[in-house]
Parts: structure tokens; C-alpha cells; sequence
């Protein structure tokens, strides 16, 4: 078994009070010692430790990718019926409101990361040590994640620049504006570029390529394509990152934080879990729900079936295109193959998604397997990166033959040859580049944002409303405690 580098929340006690035992005189004495958030960072390992509190909450964003799927055309809610997670249901369906206890795991996990990071920030200046601007520029890194991660899912959200929120502010912080909240963003990610290291301490640690692959893929989210270009040809000339030869082996283990990953999110099965909390798992959740249900045999384990590919993805590859049997798994086929058993679940297709599907793993895994897998989530790699910078250079007409190449090299690993080169132009040229995004990263939770920001999810997501379904609706309880202040996104 490979040995999980991760980083786990564990290793930060961020607040400690110590008591003392009572006795007649206890109203006379102070607590023999007492840390409070107020005067905690006191040294290097005080950062440290609280960095790595600031990375734990992106291993609850396994939520954010399965419904990135499930939301989109790629993939049906599935589980056991139509009443398992009623909350993937709505959405699948397009008929999710305010009350969607799902929606609401987004906004509160993605901002405890933000808190998380404005807590670092807040107290940035009040020692100097050694290494201080890498802690910070990953500090800063991680916020422009989680803060985009939550502009792409509710757009207009609260910013309080580098301290923490407080119960009250939801009164009288306005919403930002989108445009502010890029702005932020990438402030955030122009000083992470400009301060973190080309390579990684330790594995899952931003480095100078994740923060300038995200900041492209900011400017592209605004049709900034000039900006994104520039940003993304720089993440390409640092020579750092390479298309492995062998597609499939990028979901495996062997291929986890390899020559093609830019920023993975880290997980482990080591530690148990239970649906209790499920943010509190430092295993992949989305993968065990991804699973087959009641299956037996060979390679894989069982799951509860939900985010099931559909058809239409399954038939959308080429002959010849090697990515197919490693992004879907027919599971009629591999059960004919193999001797596989298994249990058909709510909406089957008889389809997964392979790349995100449990493997066999060892007996040293705990808890409830269905939710502790290892499986790492490669969230940003380079295929992604070249077909963004193809996307740039072709719709701001910036260099065709640029794009042309990005995306040539992308379908030559997928075919094995140079007989499946585009040669087109124009807006041909992005159609053709956009198709490729959808096959090379299908599975991986991009594909509902990539039809919103190309103006195409209303006529491919089945009951998506223009002017509504574009961002989620802020979770009721938010509108609520705010009193007034934030009004909710039209139409919900």
C-alpha cells in the first residue's frame, strides 16, 4: 500500500484552556494557562498549524464536484430512489429551492474555509519568522479557492477582507458584487503566483502553477481571454507539468500527484467516518456514492449508485477514443467480463463514473469504507489547463493556431495518434475545443459551470431556467439571520 501524505486538521489545536481544580481560594487565582484566538499565533508553528487548518476544509469539497456533475447533462442523480438525498434529486432535476440542505453544505463548508484563512491574515503582522511569505501566499491561495468556488456557486457573496467574520456582520455586510469578488480573487492569486514556490513542499501545498492555473481560469470565467492567454502560457512555460502517456493511469493511485496533477485535494482512508459529519471524513466521500450498488468482484467496490453517467456522455466519444472506458464504466459489460455482480439503484443507466468509482484498497481502512476512500481529486491538471488556454486563445482570437495546438495535444494522448488533429478555425474551433473539454473532464464536477459560462446550459440541461439556474439560490437560513440585509438570487 502507498504511503497518504495529507494534511489533517488534527495536527491544529487552535484554541486551548486549561482548567484548574477547584478548591476555596479558586475565585483568587488565574487559569495556569490560557490560549485564546485573540493571542494565539505566538510562533512559526502557530501558522503552520493553522495553515493546515485552512487546508482540512477542501476535503469537504467533494460535494462541490459531485454536484458539479449531477447538476449538469453528464450525469442523473441515481441512489436507491427517487427520495435518497432528496436535496441531489432537486437538483438534478432543476427544481431546487432555498431549503436544500446540500446547497447549504456548500456555503458553510466553502466559507469555514474562508474563515479559516481570514483568521491567518487577521493576525498576519503580529510576528516576523522565516518563511512567513510562503505561509501567507498559500494562505492567500486557498482563499481565492474557496472564494471561487462560492462566486461560481452562489455568485454575489460577503467579503470582509483579511479578518473574520463575527455573528452580527450578516446584518450589515453587504453582498459584493461578482466583479468584486474576482477582484478579490485575484489579488489573492497575483500574490500567491508571485510568492509560492514552483514546487511543493509536501504534497496537496499550492505551488506558483496552481495559483496561476486558477488565476487564468478566473479571468476565463469573466471572458477576460487576453488576461487568461498571457496567465495560462506561463503556467505552461514553467515545464513543470506534462501529459502522462497513459490516461487511466492518472485516476489510479500510482497516479496520484504525478507529472499532470497541478493541485489535488489529498485524501486518506486511515481515518473512519460516519454520515453523522460528513465533512469531518478525511476520505473521498463522493466516491463511495459514486460506487455500484451491492457489487461484488473484482477491482472495484460497492457504493450507493448515485451520479450516473448518462447515455447521451456515454455515446458522445469518438471510436478509437481511449478515454471512454476509463471515464465510464459500463457495468453490463464488465459484469459479462469479469463474473461481477450488482444491484441497480434509482435512474440506472447502467453506466458509473469510473475515475471516481471505490477501488479494492487495504485492510488497514476504517470506518464506514463507503465514505473513507483515498481516492485523491486531481482538481486542477493540465489537460484542463491546455484545453482553458485553447478556449482563451480561440475566443478572443488572440492565436488559432495556439489553440490548436493545446487542443491537438490533448486528442492525440486520447487516441494514440496524429489521424484525430482539428484543423478548424473560427467558432468552429471553440465548439470543437469545448466538445474536448467535455470528454477529457467528464466525471470530474466541471461540466454545469463550463455550460453556464458559455451561455449553453439552458439548452442542454433538461429544466434549466434562464435567469435563475445560472447560480444557487443562498441557503434560507442565511436570508433569515441576515434580516433583510441579503436579498435572495432571482427567481428563488
Amino acid at each position: 500500500m502507498k504511503k497518504y501524505t495529507y494534511i489533517s486538521i488534527t495536527a491544529a489545536a487552535l484554541f486551548l484552556l486549561l482548567t484548574v481544580s477547584c478548591n476555596d481560594d479558586f475565585v483568587n487565582r488565574d487559569p495556569a494557562y490560557s490560549i485564546d484566538s485573540e493571542n494565539y499565533f505566538n510562533s512559526k508553528t502557530d501558522y503552520e498549524n493553522a495553515l493546515v487548518a485552512a487546508y482540512d476544509p477542501l476535503q469537504s469539497s467533494y460535494v462541490n464536484v459531485i454536484l458539479g456533475e449531477i447538476a449538469s447533462d453528464n450525469t442523473l442523480a441515481g441512489g436507491e430512489s427517487q427520495t435518497d438525498v432528496i436535496g441531489f434529486q432537486q437538483i438534478d432535476d432543476m427544481i431546487h429551492t432555498p431549503i436544500n440542505s446540500n446547497i447549504r453544505d456548500i456555503w458553510n463548508w466553502m466559507f469555514a474555509g474562508v474563515s479559516r484563512t481570514n483568521y491567518i491574515l487577521e493576525f498576519q503582522n503580529k510576528i516576523e519568522f522565516e518563511g512567513k511569505k510562503q505561509i501567507l501566499a498559500e494562505t492567500r491561495f486557498l482563499r481565492a479557492y474557496y472564494h471561487f468556488e462560492l462566486v461560481k456557486w452562489f455568485g454575489e457573496i460577503p467579503l470582509k477582507g483579511d479578518t473574520r467574520f463575527k455573528i452580527g456582520d450578516e446584518k450589515t455586510i453587504a453582498r459584493s458584487s461578482v466583479a468584486d469578488v474576482y477582484a478579490s480573487i485575484e489579488a489573492d492569486l497575483i500574490y500567491a503566483s508571485e510568492n509560492l514556490n514552483a514546487t511543493a513542499s509536501q504534497n496537496g501545498r499550492a505551488t506558483k502553477g496552481a495559483a496561476l492555473s486558477l488565476l487564468g481560469k478566473a479571468y476565463l470565467f469573466q471572458n477576460n481571454f487576453a488576461k487568461a492567454a498571457t496567465t495560462f502560457d506561463q503556467v505552461i512555460a514553467l515545464q513543470k507539468y506534462s501529459l502522462v502517456a497513459d490516461y487511466n493511469s492518472i485516476f489510479e493511485a500510482e497516479g496520484e500527484n504525478g507529472a499532470e496533477s497541478i493541485f489535488e485535494v489529498q485524501y486518506t482512508d486511515v481515518e473512519g467516518a460516519g454520515f453523522g459529519c460528513l465533512q469531518c471524513s478525511e476520505g473521498n466521500v463522493a466516491v463511495g456514492f459514486n460506487g455500484p450498488r451491492n457489487y461484488t468482484g473484482t477491482v472495484f467496490t460497492s457504493g450507493f449508485s448515485f451520479n450516473v453517467p448518462t447515455a447521451k456522455i456515454a455515446n458522445a466519444f469518438e471510436v478509437g477514443d481511449n478515454r471512454k472506458d476509463v471515464a465510464i464504466l459500463d457495468i453490463k459489460d464488465w459484469a459479462l467480463k469479469t463474473g461481477a455482480t450488482y444491484g441497480e439503484g434509482y435512474e440506472h443507466t447502467g453506466f458509473f463514473n469510473r475515475k471516481y468509482i471505490p477501488r479494492k484498497r487495504s485492510a488497514s481502512a476504517a470506518g464506514d469504507l463507503n465514505l473513507t476512500n483515498p481516492n485523491n481529486y486531481r482538481a486542477i491538471r493540465y489537460a484542463d489547463v491546455l484545453l482553458m488556454a485553447a478556449e482563451a486563445n480561440s475566443k478572443g482570437n488572440i492565436d488559432e493556431a495556439k489553440a490548436r495546438d493545446y487542443l491537438n495535444q490533448v486528442r492525440r494522448r486520447a487516441f494514440g495518434d496524429l489521424n484525430h488533429d482539428i484543423t478548424a478555425s473560427g467558432p468552429a474551433l471553440t465548439d470543437f475545443i469545448l466538445a474536448e473539454r467535455r470528454l477529457e473532464l467528464v466525471g470530474e464536477g466541471h461540466r454545469f459551470f463550463d455550460l453556464v459560462r458559455t451561455g449553453k446550459a439552458a439548452q442542454e440541461i433538461p429544466g434549466f431556467t434562464a435567469g435563475k439556474n445560472e447560480v444557487f439560490p443562498v441557503p434560507i437560513e442565511e436570508i433569515q439571520f441576515s434580516n433583510g440585509n441579503w436579498k435572495q438570487n432571482p427567481n428563488y
